[in-house]
């Protein structure tokens, strides 16, 4: 399956906050670098000041608005809507000189900042213009983008805004390169969006609303993650039996766990069973930071041997 994400050109990872989903982005990226491929880990964020989870996870230092390279095959970028909008006026202007002056216009500036339409044009630009850059010999620079989207409301509404601007500007140079951003978006051969929910009765039925919406986007919905599986000791025998001892002496501690790992199965059925989308099960780590991502990312990459990583069979 997880050769099949490698081959597309865009991974959108979304998911509702508090789920992993930066984690997630960050050890799919590594993953696919260390599988071979050469890949742009991509922090699509409203919020372009601060600092970035998303390069911490993966070491990026001094990350930030131009493409950084972490190591071997992996590079990261922090998508900036001004940097798009540089790019769109470089494009549309005859001079470059002529769009660096433009947005030295303090008017323009407060025109592209003041609609989230148009500030989240200058965030999807952006990515359509790092992915269409081309070696002399014609290959893609970046031919694999991890795309880490902002909280689902966010993400909902950039994937929804090419429709919006195309209702409004069907044509012309705006109009052109809206409609060829909704169609990468939407092609299955290219892009892939992957989403990410915890094993809890709340996180899958919000996960499920997110699948929702992406189907009626026309995204390609090409895979679920179902992170932080509490692993699951218990043969149907045992569990049975461990039931009968419960019952017979009463409440112990234990009970609570047992009831958290059976939630965790009841909503791991119901995703699998409702997505209708292929479904990858992570364990709980131990690990933080830099460390779970690399130990993700091994995870992502199974052996026959490999205990941490399996698709669902619930």
């Amino acid at each position: 399956m997880l050769e099949a994400l490698w081959d597309k050109r865009a991974l959108l990872v979304s998911g509702k906050g508090g789920v992993g989903k930066t984690t997630l982005a960050a050890a799919l990226a590594l993953a696919a670098s260390r599988a071979g491929h050469t890949v742009l880990l991509a922090e699509l964020s409203p919020e372009e000041d601060g600092p970035s989870p998303l390069a911490a996870l993966v070491g990026a230092r001094g990350a930030g608005l131009r493409v950084t390279r972490v190591r071997p095959r992996l590079h990261f970028v922090r998508l900036s809507a001004s940097e798009g909008h540089r790019s769109f006026l470089e494009k549309g202007l005859p001079a470059r000189w002529l769009a660096e002056a433009a947005l030295r216009t303090r008017a323009l500036r407060r025109f592209l900042e003041a609609g989230p339409a148009l500030r989240e044009m200058g965030l999807m630009y952006q990515l359509l213009t790092l992915l269409r850059r081309t070696r002399p010999d014609g290959r893609f620079v970046h031919p694999l983008a991890v795309v880490d989207l902002p909280s689902t409301g966010h993400a909902l509404a950039l994937a929804s805004l090419p429709h919006h601007l195309l209702s409004l500007m069907p044509g012309g140079l705006i109009g052109r390169d809206v409609r060829e951003g909704l169609d990468f978006l939407q092609d299955p051969a290219r892009t892939a969006v992957v989403l990410t929910s915890l094993p809890e009765p709340l996180p899958i039925s919000e996960a499920l609303i997110v699948a929702s919406e992406l189907r009626r986007l026309a995204l390609p919905l090409s895979a679920g993650i179902l992170n932080r599986m509490p692993e699951d000791p218990f043969t149907p025998e045992s569990r049975a039996a461990l039931h009968r001892l419960l019952a017979a002496h009463g409440p112990h501690q234990g009970a609570l766990a047992l009831e958290r790992l059976e939630r965790a199965r009841t909503a791991a059925v119901r995703l699998r069973r409702e997505l209708c989308a292929p479904l990858l099960t992570l364990p709980e780590l131990p690990a933080t930071g830099l460390a779970l991502t690399e130990a993700l990312a091994g995870a992502f990459m199974p052996s026959p041997a490999d205990a941490l990583w399996h698709e669902a069979r619930l």
